[in-house]
Order: C-alpha cells, then sequence, then structure tokens
C-alpha cells in the first residue's frame, strides 16, 4: 500500500506538496489573465475603394469578383460584405475558432491576387488591403482639448503622427484604428465657374499636379564609368514633391508662348484639410480623436491596457500645452472587476468549506489536515495551466471554485475515517492512519477515476462549446488528481503526526456537544429512513420513475441559451436620421444628445462618432455612433443603476427625437464575437440584388418579430430608398457635339466627386492630393448644370445640356452573405425569455412571412449558438449535442466503476444518483428563472461526477460487509449508517463552496449564478435524496446479482 511508505516517512510527502506548490506559485505569475480562453473565430479584412462609385458598382464590380474567388478558402465559416454610396467595400470572412490568422490572410491574400484582373483600374490604383481582422475592441482612446484651443483636425492628425504608431508597436495589438478620422489630405478646392472662363478642364489640373509634384530620380553627374580621371561624384537633385499649401498654388496650370500663365491658386482654393470629412469625433461633446485599440486573438488584454497606459504617460510628457488624453472605453476593467469577484468567491468559498470541516470534525489539529490539502491542489493546478498553455481566466477560476469543494471530500474520508477508527476501536494516529488508508484507498482512487472519467469525452468536442468544456474539464481533473495524491500521501501522513490519542474523559465544547446530539438524532432519523425505502424498494422505485420523467420534463421546458449577457458597463448607440439626412444635421443632433445623456445617473463618459454606424460598420451621413461608459460596479449597486436600468432610460430619452431611429444594445457577451448583444439574424435574397424586394420583406418580418412575447425588439437599418440623383448621359448627343464620355466622367468625378491625384510628404508621413469642387459648386442639382467639358473642337459645353436629372430611390449601402444579397435585424430576447426562445421565435416567423427564394442564417454570436446546439445525424435519428456529452460522460463513468468493481451491475447503483442530483439541479433552475446554458450543462457533467463519488462511499462499504457475511439489507443499512457523517460532510462542504456563486452580484454575475445555481441545487437534493436513496439501489442491484448467481457478472 503506497499510503503507508508515506506514514513511515512523512516528510517525503511533505517535499512533494511544497514541490508542487511552489511550481504553481511560480505559474501563478506567469500566467496571462485573460476574461475568456481563445474563443474567437478568426478574421481576415479585404478592403477596397472605388472613389465616386455608389453602392451598386462597388458591389458589382469589387466585391463580387473577389468574393467568387475567396468563397471556400481553407477553414472559413462565412463571409459577409458591405459596399457603400462613399466607394467603399468590405468583405469579411470568418474562419474557424483555432486556426491560424498568418495561414488565414495568407490564404485569402492568395485568392483575392486571382481577382485583381477583373478590378478596376482606379481601385487597383488604390490597393486591396487584406488582413486580419482583430475583431476585440479592448480600449478606445480619446485625445481632446480640454480649453478648446485645437480642432479635431490637428488633434486627429497629432495623434496620428506622434501616438497611434507607438501603440501599435506594443505586443499584442492587432491595430490601432482612428473612429471618424481626419487624416491630413493636400484639398485643391476647385472653382468651376473659373475653369469654365478660361476654357480649362479637371483633367489639366490633374495633368499639372502629375507633372509638377513628382519626385525624381535625377541621377549623378561624375558616376562611373568616367574613362578613369573621374574626381568627384555629385548626386543630382531637382524639385520633387511638395509640402505645403502655398508651393501648390504656385503651380502653373497652364501656359502660353506670349508669357500668360493661370496658377492654380487662380482657379482654385488650396489647404490643408482633411483626406474625408465623413465622420468625426467627440469626448463629453467636445472635438477629440478617438483611438480604438484592438487586441490580436491570443493576446492579453490586461497587459496591453497597462502597457498603453505606461506609453501614453510616457508621451503625455511631450504634448503641446492645451491637450489631453483619456481612455473612457476600457473592456478590461470588466475583466479585472470579474476576476477580482471570482477571486472574493474562492476565498470566501475556501473559509465556509474549513468552517463545515471544523464544525463536524470538532478538532483545530483534524481540521488542518483538510485545510492544508485545499491550497496544495488549487495552487498546484496552476502549474499545469501554464505548462498545457492556458490562461487565467473565468472558465478556469470557475473550475476552481466548483474544485474546493470537490478537492477537501478526498482528505475529509480520510481524516473522518482516521477519527472514527481512534474513537472506537482506540487506535493510535499512526495504527488509525494505516487502517483507514487500506479501508478508503479503493474508494478515492474509484471516486477520483469517475470524475476524470466524466470530462473526457468533453475534451474532444469542437467550437466555443467544446473550448469552455475542455478548459473547464481539465482544471478541475488537475485539482482532483492533485487532491487524489495528497489524499494518499500528505492526509495520512498528517493524520499519523498531527492527531492525538482520543482521551474518552475530554469534554468536548458544548456547541459541539450540542452539534453532536442533533446530528446523532439526524442520523437515526436517517437510518430509520433508510430503512423504510429500502423495505420499500418497489415503491420507491416506482417514484424514482416519476423522477426521471420529471427530469425529462422540466429539461425539455427551461429556456435555452449560450452565454448569458453580462453588465459590461459599456453600452452602444446607433443612431439613424431620415434617410439622405446630411452629416451636418446628423452632428447637431448628436452634439444635442450628448448632454442629456451625460445627465443620466450612473453614466460617466460619452463618445460620439457622427458619420458611422456601428451595426453596418460603414460611413453614412445619416448615422452615428455613441459608446456609453458607465460608472464602475461598485458605484452602481442598486437595481436603478444597472446596465439594463440605464439602457431603458436612454431608450426613453431617444424616442422623444422626431424622425431619428436609436437602438441602445450592450457589447457582445464574448468581445470579438459580434458588434453588439442579442442576437443577429441575416435574410438573404437568393433570386438577385432587389433591394425594394428585400426592405418589403425585412419589413413584414420585423413588424411581425416585434409582436412576438419572447422578443423584446427587433429592426434592420436597410434602407432601399434613400434618394439619389440620377445623371443620364445623353450619349448621341455627346458625340454629336464632340465631347468624349471620358470627359463627362472626369469633370463629375473631379468635381462633385473627388479625384485622388498624388502623394505629397510631411511631418514624415505621405499623405494623398485630391481635387474637389468647392462646397458652394456642389450643394444643390443645379450645380451640376453649370459644369462645362471642352469638347473636340476646344470649345466648352455646359453640362446641363448633355445629362437629364432625375431623382429615384436607391440603397445607401448593399450587404451580401455568403454571396447572396442581405441584410441583417438585430434584437434581443424579452424580459423572461431566452436567448434560445427568441432566436426559435425568430427562425419561425421567418418561415411563415418570408416569401419564396428568401432564406435565412445566423450569423455572430447567434451562429456559435446554432452550431453549439445543432443536432447530429446518427443513421437515420438527430441527436443533439448535449445529450451526446451527457451520454459519453455516463458511459465513461460507467466503464471506469466496471473496471473498479469487476462487475457489471454493481456500477448501476452507483450511476442511479445521477437522476436525483439532475433533477435537484433543474428544480432550481426552473424556479430561479435562470436559462439552460453553456455554464449550466457544465454544471450538469460536474454534478454526474458528484453525485457518483457520493454514491460511492457508501456503495463500496455496503458491498465490502455483504462480501463478509452480512445480507444485502443489512449491508446497506450499516453502510449508510457508518458512511452518513461523511456523506454529508462531503455535500455539506461543497454546497457551502458554491454558496458565494448563488448569491453573486457585481461584474460577471449573470454566469457565476447561472453555474452556481446549477450545482448547489443538484448537489443539495442529492445530499438529501441521494443518500436516502442510493442504499436502495444497492440493495436492488445486489439482490439481482445474487438471484441471478452471478458475483461477477
Amino acid at each position: 500500500m503506497i499510503s503507508r511508505f508515506f506514514i513511515e516517512r512523512p516528510r517525503f510527502a511533505f517535499v512533494i506538496s511544497i514541490v508542487i506548490t511552489i511550481a504553481g506559485l511560480v505559474a501563478l505569475f506567469a500566467l496571462p489573465v485573460t476574461q475568456y480562453p481563445n474563443i474567437t473565430p478568426g478574421q481576415v479584412t479585404i478592403t477596397a475603394t472605388y472613389p465616386g462609385a455608389d453602392a451598386k458598382t462597388v458591389q458589382e464590380t469589387v466585391i463580387q469578383p473577389i468574393e467568387a474567388q475567396v468563397n471556400g478558402v481553407k477553414k472559413m465559416l462565412y463571409m459577409s460584405s458591405t459596399a457603400t454610396d462613399a466607394g467603399t467595400g468590405t468583405i469579411t470572412v470568418t474562419f474557424d475558432i483555432g486556426t491560424d490568422g498568418d495561414s488565414n490572410t495568407v490564404n485569402t491574400q492568395n485568392r483575392v491576387n486571382w481577382a485583381s484582373a477583373q478590378l478596376p483600374e482606379e481601385v487597383r490604383r488604390q490597393s486591396v488591403i487584406v488582413k486580419e481582422k482583430s475583431p476585440s475592441m479592448l480600449l478606445v482612446i480619446a485625445l481632446y482639448s480640454p480649453d478648446g484651443k485645437f480642432d479635431s483636425l490637428f488633434l486627429n492628425n497629432y495623434a496620428s503622427i506622434y501616438l497611434k504608431d507607438e501603440l501599435a508597436r506594443i505586443p499584442g495589438v492587432g491595430e490601432v484604428q482612428m473612429l471618424g478620422e481626419l487624416k491630413y489630405s493636400m484639398r485643391i478646392w476647385l472653382n468651376p465657374d473659373r475653369l469654365a472662363s478660361l476654357n480649362m478642364t479637371v483633367d489639366e489640373v490633374v495633368d499639372a499636379l502629375n507633372q509638377q509634384n513628382v519626385q525624381v530620380s535625377a541621377g549623378a553627374l561624375g558616376d562611373s564609368p568616367t574613362g578613369g580621371d573621374g574626381v568627384f561624384r555629385y548626386a543630382l537633385q531637382t524639385q520633387g514633391r511638395l509640402s505645403e499649401a502655398k508651393e501648390f498654388e504656385e503651380i502653373v496650370v497652364r501656359a502660353t508662348s506670349r508669357g500668360e500663365q493661370v496658377k492654380l491658386r487662380d482657379i482654385a482654393r488650396v489647404e490643408l484639410g482633411a483626406e474625408n470629412y465623413a465622420s468625426t469625433g467627440s469626448y463629453n461633446g467636445r472635438p477629440a480623436a478617438l483611438m480604438a485599440v484592438y487586441q490580436l486573438n491570443d493576446a492579453n488584454g490586461l497587459e496591453i491596457a497597462e502597457a498603453c497606459s505606461r506609453r501614453l504617460d510616457e508621451l503625455k510628457a511631450n504634448f503641446p500645452a492645451g491637450i489631453d488624453y483619456a481612455v473612457p472605453f476600457d473592456t478590461t476593467t470588466f475583466i479585472s472587476a470579474s476576476i477580482e469577484e471570482v477571486a472574493v468567491t474562492l476565498i470566501e468559498a475556501v473559509l465556509l468549506v474549513i468552517l463545515i470541516t471544523y464544525l463536524f470534525l470538532q478538532d483545530w489539529r483534524s481540521t488542518l489536515v483538510p485545510t492544508l490539502a485545499i491550497p496544495v491542489s488549487l495552487i498546484g493546478t496552476f502549474a499545469v495551466l501554464l505548462a498545457i498553455g492556458y490562461s487565467i481566466n473565468l472558465i478556469t477560476l470557475f473550475g476552481l471554485i466548483l474544485a474546493i469543494g470537490i478537492v477537501v471530500d478526498d482528505a475529509i474520508v480520510v481524516i473522518e475515517n482516521v477519527n472514527r477508527l481512534m474513537e472506537e476501536e482506540g487506535l493510535d494516529p499512526k495504527s488509525a492512519a494505516i487502517r483507514s488508508m487500506e479501508e478508503v484507498t479503493g474508494p478515492v482512487i474509484a471516486t477520483t477515476a469517475v470524475l476524470l472519467a466524466m470530462f473526457v469525452p468533453v475534451c474532444f468536442l469542437p467550437g466555443i462549446t467544446g473550448e469552455m468544456y475542455r478548459q473547464f474539464g481539465i482544471t478541475i481533473s488537475v485539482a482532483v488528481l492533485i487532491s487524489s495524491i495528497n489524499a494518499l500521501t500528505l492526509s495520512p501522513a498528517l493524520s499519523s503526526i498531527l492527531l492525538r490519542r482520543v482521551d474518552p474523559s475530554r469534554r468536548k465544547f458544548i456547541g459541539f456537544r450540542l452539534f453532536n446530539r442533533g446530528f446523532d438524532w439526524m442520523t437515526g432519523c436517517y437510518t430509520g429512513m433508510v430503512h423504510f425505502i429500502v423495505k420499500r424498494a418497489l415503491l420507491m422505485l416506482t417514484i424514482f420513475a416519476v423522477l426521471i420523467f420529471g427530469c425529462w420534463w422540466l429539461y425539455s421546458h427551461i429556456p435555452t441559451g449560450f452565454i448569458p449577457d453580462e453588465d459590461q458597463g459599456k453600452l452602444f448607440v446607433n443612431i439613424q436620421l431620415p434617410d439622405a439626412a446630411s452629416l451636418d444635421r446628423t452632428q447637431a443632433l448628436v452634439d444635442r444628445l450628448i448632454p442629456e445623456v451625460l445627465k443620466v445617473d450612473g453614466v460617466v463618459d460619452v463618445m460620439g462618432v457622427p458619420g458611422y454606424s456601428i451595426l453596418t460598420g460603414a460611413q453614412a451621413s445619416n448615422n452615428a455612433m455613441l459608446l456609453v461608459s458607465l460608472a464602475p460596479w461598485k458605484e452602481r449597486n442598486t437595481p436603478e443603476l444597472s446596465q439594463t436600468a440605464i439602457q431603458r432610460k436612454l431608450s426613453a430619452i431617444f424616442d422623444r427625437e422626431p424622425g431619428a431611429a436609436v437602438s441602445v444594445f450592450g457589447l457582445p457577451s464574448i468581445q470579438g464575437i459580434g458588434t453588439t448583444g442579442g442576437f443577429s439574424f441575416v435574410v438573404e435574397d437568393t433570386s438577385g440584388t432587389y433591394p425594394e424586394r428585400l426592405e418589403a420583406a425585412l419589413d413584414k418580418l420585423v413588424a411581425a418579430a416585434v409582436k412576438d412575447p419572447a422578443i423584446a425588439y427587433a429592426y434592420t437599418t436597410f434602407r432601399s430608398t434613400v434618394p439619389q440623383v440620377f445623371l443620364k448621359i445623353d450619349r448621341e448627343k455627346a458625340l454629336k457635339l464632340g465631347v468624349p464620355i471620358s470627359s463627362i466622367n472626369t469633370a463629375l468625378k473631379g468635381l462633385t466627386g473627388y479625384t485622388y491625384v498624388n502623394d505629397f510628404n510631411k511631418f514624415g508621413k505621405v499623405y494623398k492630393v485630391e481635387i474637389q469642387a468647392d462646397a458652394m459648386y456642389r450643394g444643390d442639382v443645379s450645380d451640376v448644370r453649370r459644369i462645362f467639358v471642352r469638347n473636340n473642337e476646344g470649345r466648352m459645353v455646359p453640362l446641363g445640356t448633355l445629362v437629364e436629372v432625375k431623382r429615384r430611390l436607391a440603397p445607401q449601402y448593399l450587404n451580401r452573405f455568403n454571396m447572396y444579397s442581405s441584410a441583417t435585424v438585430n434584437g434581443a430576447n424579452a424580459p423572461g425569455f431566452s436567448s434560445g426562445q427568441a432566436m426559435a421565435a425568430m427562425e419561425r416567423i421567418a418561415k411563415e412571412t418570408l416569401p419564396e427564394g428568401m432564406k435565412f442564417e445566423w450569423s455572430d454570436m447567434s451562429y456559435q449558438e446554432k452550431v453549439a446546439a445543432a443536432p447530429i445525424r446518427i443513421g437515420g435519428f438527430s441527436v443533439g449535442m448535449t445529450a451526446i456529452i451527457f451520454s459519453l460522460a455516463l458511459l465513461f463513468m460507467y466503464l471506469f466503476l466496471v473496471a473498479q468493481y469487476e462487475s457489471w451491475m454493481i456500477p448501476v447503483a452507483v450511476l442511479l444518483s445521477v437522476p436525483v442530483a439532475l433533477f435537484g439541479s433543474l428544480v432550481f433552475l426552473w424556479f430561479g428563472g435562470v436559462d439552460n446554458n453553456i455554464y449550466t450543462q457544465v454544471g450538469f457533467v460536474l454534478l454526474f461526477g458528484l453525485a457518483c463519488k457520493t454514491a460511492i462511499l457508501i456503495v463500496e462499504f455496503a458491498k465490502h460487509n455483504h462480501e463478509n457475511g452480512k445480507n444485502i439489507f443489512d449491508a446497506a443499512l450499516y453502510a449508510a449508517r457508518l458512511r452518513f457523517r461523511a456523506v454529508l460532510m462531503t455535500a455539506v462542504s461543497f454546497i457551502l463552496g458554491v454558496l458565494p456563486l448563488v448569491t453573486a452580484t457585481g461584474a460577471g454575475a449573470s454566469s457565476r449564478v447561472s453555474l452556481g445555481t446549477a450545482v448547489f441545487g443538484g448537489m443539495l437534493v442529492a445530499a438529501i435524496g441521494g443518500t436516502l436513496l442510493v442504499p436502495m439501489f444497492y440493495a436492488v442491484v445486489q439482490h439481482l446479482i445474487d438471484r441471478f448467481k452471478a458475483p461477477r457478472s
């Protein structure tokens, strides 16, 4: 017996435990800290720009050719794209979890290269950018001017020049993106009237810029070969790229032999402006540069946030007077608060377990044995987590919390049995320890094997669910394995050294005496009830069958979910004004709303980005985004200051704004999977691109969805009826007048649109030179008719004579999903309903309302939830993934027990305790209003093992007594009475250990409550009902074995 060796040599056991603890402590400070494991699907974005093109043109000439080649790239899950009337096209390819980002990017880039020949020349010139997307927005840093000394243009470019690159070099940062960026550009604002009066065209301006703002390699004087007489070598330099507005003003656009010349300043206004004025940023109502920091999937967010803070403090020393920065949007505050809350829960659980252990053992020396076992097991687990590449996250910490009640069990079983032998047989501590280990080594090994077997199947599950199960299971398994090693080495060694002989004359503390009397009475009642139940096994089995039916009914009726929504202290607001509203109107609304939002209790910061939609990820003049940061959780400890309550208050404020559709939503449960909380429902038109048909179907779908009680709200931002001006060119007339069609296109692109000509250098950066008509010449339809083009004879022809101006309705942007024209419906489940119920309602409504030729899919977090719940086809049957997990867990536990007991039947008596625990868990979830999500399902699997572990302690002793000659009834009754104290002590220890999860508040409380309610309820019922029914289960099974004369059945 291995334990005898350590009882004889206790210091050997101490050394093993000390080494395990030291290794764990070293690992504890080396492990990264994250909110969740790396469970974010990889994404690659393809971005292209076609200046002046509308959404349909971008989709047909840019997106469709690229999608045709990229579709089906290795490990792709789905692909979505957006084309806007600002001339931008973005394709996002989402890959499977765990794929390598670099490989995904290379594979996608190769496919984009295949499509490059089909793209317009202007698009290729602007370049098509393929890069790995960092979907997790970690921070948003606001650079602002407290005294209003600097405007948005200066702040944006100061941030871009001096801060952005510094932050981008921090390890783990995937991207630093400017929100509402106003990047420097040399803006040449043309005067069309002046051009027409001088008989000049846009082409002449472009040619002059290309000829006079160019970097030339002029060579050198005295370069070899020189014939052998060279003395010096001089590099030649010429006037290269210009850098100042005044230098551009002096560019000669036209010169004649008579000495006449037209300079750029004569026909245009030149300034150092912004490349794009489509959006801008603000912080609490002040102009600001907003920098969003995205982290890589496998990076440590807390370390990145700390590194960014340190670097910004260093850079702040060089800020000009009148500039400051703030970090109003920081997702790591939720991670830190959640980890802190879980750590507090961990400490509370340890203290409660120690307290209940002391209450039962009633001796500080005995209590010290399991007390020392807890930190060795928990701390030692960190060493293994580091070795296998895991992090300290919510999942692994939840595993450790639940492991507390488990790891103390083995030590309690040992010390309780040692104390019993010392009291009943008068043995000395060393002899009692040896004798005790002879009795409990089998159960300790069996219970450990069962718990390890329970998590074997879940370690091979794919996707987000599989990774979360895996990290949870491995954490608990490692802790339990170390606990078992302690139970066989440290606990008996400590028992032989710390314990003292029992003094029969020593009177215990009166509180303990009263407790023992009560416990003896409880044991008597328990024994009597077991006697009653075993004698009426048939009746009890009938009741047990009803209980199993209750498990099925409850499980099928409890709402399903995925990952609970949490109060993350952040809110997104998407604002949509009427179609075709200008950016000026949008900016005015944002300026009016921000002070109102700041007045709401619990709101501390508001950032605004007019001209940008968080839902579509596209720039649009009638859209705006607000990022609202709430006060810390400790300052919002009342229901009226919860995120949900504040969300309702903000919605009430926004509802008062006529003509504006405003949506308020929280962050997604897992950062990086989607943009918003709630569901993402994608409607696809498989018949082609017909925006009007798609909008009509969406309107009908949304109208039906908002009436469903399971759906709190549903909306879509898609509009097919945005007013636009269509210019119908009379090509025949143009050709008769000698006007090339290309000249008309160039004039429109260079005046009403904007043309990127070339580049210039300034502040160590490269910026664009762009031409466009000045604002006063492109504000109305009549301005188009005032544009002139030159014909082949050199005469100027007004554009109004060549085009017919029409007004029509068209979409502002076009989406595609998996190569079908699409639009997304966002929404959320109503209070009292789960996300699974809301998704089921949306699917039902879609099947009833969508016309032929349209279908639907899920994306973002909803896609992951759907995949996790998707059944697997086995033969002609569909089996849910959860059912497979549960079945495999039970099967592996059964097989391990068969190997342990050398019997096919005895393990059945142990496994029959599982439905009792499951029933208790489901009842508590039902009355607690908690949905069946990933955390509760993890709790179910854990309960299977815990219920079996409790049953093993009784069945093992009953089987041993029966083999030694007792009849079945007496063996079952004796084992129940003998192990009642140990079983109850381990059960109560676990129940109190998870109690802090059930009563959790603050950051991350929803997840803790889900997990805690499931295991607390299950273990409570198992501790009461299971201990009563297990002796009866054993008696029935053993009776069948004896009846069929199969001791080794």
